[in-house]
C-alpha cells in the first residue's frame, strides 16, 4: 500500500491551481483562439497546453529538470525562443493595422477596415492548428519548466514513489486542461459570443498587445 504524505498532496494541488488560474501567455492565447475561432478551437488549443506540461514532466522526472534549470545557456536559449514565439504571434494579430497605419490607409471608421481585421484575425487561426499553437506557447515557456522544476525539487520528497509523482503529473496537465478549457466554454457562450460579435477587431487588437507584451517582459526578464 502506498504511504502518501497528505501535506505534500494538498500542497501540489493548492501551488498547481494557483500557477494555473495566473493570467500569462497561455490564458491569452486560450482566449484569442476561443472568441475568435470557436469553442472547439479553444478547447483544442487548451489540449495543446495540457500536452505541453507532460513535456515539461517528462524530462523532469527523468532528473533532467534541474539540470537543464541550472544551466544558464538552457534558460536563456528557451526564453529567446519563447519570447519570439509570442512576439510574433502578437505582431502577426496586428499587423492589419501597422501595415494600414504605415500605408497611411487606415480609416478608424470604415467597415472595410473592421472587415479586413476580422478576415486578417480568422485566416491567422486557420492557418494554424489550435492545438499546436497552444502547445507551443506552452512548451516555449520557461516560467512553466522552472514552475514544475521546482515543484519537483522543493515540494514533493525525493521519497515519494514515482507512481505518485506521475498521479501528481496528470493532475497538473489535467488542471491546465480543465481550467483552459473552462475558460474556452465560458467565453463562446451564446450571451458572450452576442456581445463580442461587434468588438472581434479589438479583441484581436488586444489580445496581438498582450501577446507582444509577455514576450517583451520575457526578454527582460
Amino acid at each position: 500500500m502506498l504511504n502518501i504524505d497528505h501535506f505534500e498532496l494538498y500542497s501540489v494541488a493548492i501551488i498547481t491551481l494557483l500557477a494555473v488560474i495566473s493570467p500569462g501567455p497561455d490564458f491569452a492565447m486560450v482566449s484569442k483562439v476561443a472568441l475568435l475561432k470557436g469553442r472547439r478551437e479553444g478547447i483544442l488549443c487548451a489540449l495543446g497546453i495540457s500536452a505541453a506540461i507532460s513535456v515539461h514532466l517528462a524530462y523532469t522526472l527523468f532528473g533532467l529538470g534541474i539540470l537543464l534549470a541550472n544551466n544558464i545557456w538552457v534558460l536563456n536559449t528557451l526564453r529567446y525562443l519563447g519570447a519570439m514565439y509570442l512576439i510574433w504571434l502578437g505582431v502577426s494579430a496586428l499587423w492589419p493595422d501597422i501595415k494600414n497605419m504605415f500605408s497611411n490607409t487606415v480609416n478608424k471608421h470604415s467597415e472595410g477596415t473592421i472587415k479586413q481585421g476580422l478576415d486578417s484575425g480568422n485566416k491567422g487561426i486557420n492557418n494554424q492548428s489550435a492545438f499546436w499553437t497552444g502547445f507551443a506557447c506552452n512548451a516555449l515557456n520557461p516560467k512553466t519548466m522552472l514552475f514544475i522544476v521546482s515543484l519537483f525539487s522543493q515540494v514533493i520528497s525525493d521519497n515519494t514513489p514515482l507512481v505518485i509523482e506521475l498521479g501528481y503529473g496528470f493532475y497538473i496537465a489535467f488542471a491546465h486542461f480543465i481550467w483552459f478549457g473552462l475558460v474556452a466554454c465560458l467565453l463562446t457562450s451564446e450571451k458572450v459570443q452576442k456581445k463580442v460579435q461587434a468588438f472581434k477587431v479589438w479583441i484581436e487588437r488586444v489580445t496581438g498587445v498582450l501577446l507582444t507584451s509577455f514576450g517583451i517582459r520575457l526578454l527582460t526578464d
